[in-house]
């Protein structure tokens, strides 16, 4: 359903939604705050902070006061779309979870070194829906989640050039398999990695054009396992 906003009008559809329809709710709401007393037009004036003339301008022009409706939703934790749309909050919830933001740093390159994960970057959002939610752990997964771009060629075919990765930082464990994230002393990486009995750690590409390289594991700090990707197009 389209909706757009037009000089303080709020259209929905082919239809306008006004003020006379959002009225009686939020007398009930400020009823209820003022132990069931009745309501009038002047009262509602009052709490959203607006001239009780421009108030009856508004309602007779049909005119919605969207800003002072949201700051009066906002203060009492109450949702827009129930008191705009009769939505339940409960419905609203369902919806929003399959969709969940997670932290983008556009900045930083990982594989052919020459940088580090900074969380201090300037960072972006990128929006996931359910299923790549689900590939990587979970909703409750997504807080531990950033994403960080790819450079070169190293890990093709499974990793290319420009791909954006998602790392989770709470799996270091690398003594499991996977692909990890690691901060080293010439740059940032990712890698298969392969923990040795002396200590050492084998960063290994899945392309087979680059050999393995073996660190010191104190030099290196796992920052987290790669979980998922996407492929530039």
């Amino acid at each position: 359903m389209q909706e757009i906003f037009q000089n303080d009008i709020f259209l929905k559809g082919d239809f306008m939604l006004t003020l006379n329809d959002v009225l009686p709710k939020m007398k009930e709401i400020i009823a209820d705050e003022l132990g069931k007393k009745k309501v009038f037009d002047k009262d509602v004036a009052d709490v959203l902070g607006i001239k009780q003339l421009s108030f009856a301008t508004m309602k007779k022009r049909g005119k919605l006061p969207l800003h002072e409706i949201l700051e009066f939703c906002a203060k009492r934790k109450i949702s827009i779309n129930w008191l705009l749309y009769n939505q339940s909050t409960r419905s609203l919830e369902e919806t929003t979870q399959r969709y969940i933001n997670v932290r983008y740093f556009g900045d930083i390159y990982a594989s052919a070194g020459g940088g580090a994960f900074n969380y201090d970057d300037t960072t972006e959002t990128i929006l996931l829906d359910e299923h790549m939610i689900n590939k990587m752990g979970g909703a409750s997964q997504m807080k531990n989640i950033d994403a960080i771009n790819v450079l070169g060629d190293s890990m093709e075919p499974t990793l290319h050039d420009g791909d954006i990765i998602f790392i989770n930082r709470t799996i270091k464990d690398i003594s499991k398999s996977g692909i990890f994230a690691i901060s080293t002393e010439i740059g940032l990486f990712v890698k298969r990695v392969l923990k040795k009995s002396d200590g050492s750690v084998d960063l290994i590409s899945d392309n087979p054009m680059y050999s393995v390289e073996t660190v010191h594991g104190e030099n290196i700090e796992i920052i987290g396992k790669v979980v998922g990707s996407i492929r530039e197009m």
